[in-house]
């Protein structure tokens, strides 16, 4: 059954299993960016984290669209606001970004038609990303004669030289989802229209997984590109001599030694 989340209908949702899909539901502006949109993903974001029956998240957008970044009409009112105020609106936009870093289940991006501006951002704010063939990012921005935000430029220097970043920042050029996955930035492929199913398996394939463990192995991968070998050495250890007092250890080693299943889903509660 699809809803709006908390009685927003900028953010659909819907259970399939143990994976939650949330969808930005602007299809008339192809799903433009509004602060009711930050608010109901951060909210459903921060409810999935706790509920167990949610073991995994998918990210999608209405009307053959993920997300073509922020509403421009909005934006051309805030120029004769003081810079405060514009920067406390922005950080609507960067408090998402955090809250997706934050969450510990897994979220996926599935992305079909545009991903354009901060739309870009999102998708690759998200833990994983399946794309169409012909989908279509682009960092926008200086098309409209503004700069990047959202993360887009710490997220593309994961995978891309200083000079290809700056000629898509510079360029604004468009970039299909067959090219992204060539450059690193997308998991999976789909063909148009599959991109959504495609993501839904890949998070069920997770959302039987061990909860704690997964939390631990999004912190340590997103920790890995900021912190020196021996800082990560050093989380790596504490995390992993936690781990190996969890239920989910026990239930983990014993399926291997007993060569059956792990069942995860018996430990939530």
């Amino acid at each position: 059954m699809t809803t709006a989340s908390n009685a927003n209908p900028a953010l659909l949702a819907r259970r399939e299993g143990g994976v939650l899909v949330l969808t930005n539901n602007n299809e008339a502006a192809r799903n433009a960016l509004s602060p009711d949109f930050y608010l109901g993903l951060t909210a459903a974001l921060q409810d999935a984290a706790t509920d167990p029956a949610v073991g995994a998240i998918v990210l999608t957008g209405a009307g053959g669209h993920f997300c073509s970044g922020g509403d421009l009409r909005r934006i051309a009112t805030r120029r004769d606001q003081p810079l405060e105020k514009r920067r406390e609106l922005l950080e609507g936009l960067h408090d998402l970004v955090r809250a997706l870093r934050d969450c510990p289940k897994p979220v996926v991006a599935a992305v079909e038609g545009a991903a354009a501006g901060a739309g870009l951002s999102l998708a690759l704010a998200c833990d994983m990303l399946v794309a169409a063939r012909n989908a279509a990012f682009s960092v926008a921005y200086v098309k409209v004669g503004l700069s990047p935000d959202g993360g887009a430029t710490a997220f593309l220097a994961e995978h891309l030289s200083r000079q290809l970043l700056t000629e898509l920042c510079l360029t604004g050029d468009r970039v299909s989802g067959e090219r992204m996955q060539q450059l690193g930035l997308v998991n999976r492929l789909a063909e148009p229209g599959d991109a959504l199913a495609h993501a839904i398996a890949l998070a069920a394939q997770m959302a039987e997984g061990p909860l704690q463990a997964m939390a631990s192995i999004k912190s340590l991968c997103r920790a890995a590109y900021d912190n020196s070998l021996e800082a990560q050495l050093d989380m790596e250890a504490e995390l992993m001599v936690q781990a190996q007092a969890t239920p989910e250890s026990a239930e983990g080693i014993a399926a291997f030694l007993e060569k059956r299943p792990a069942n995860y889903l018996q430990l939530r509660s």
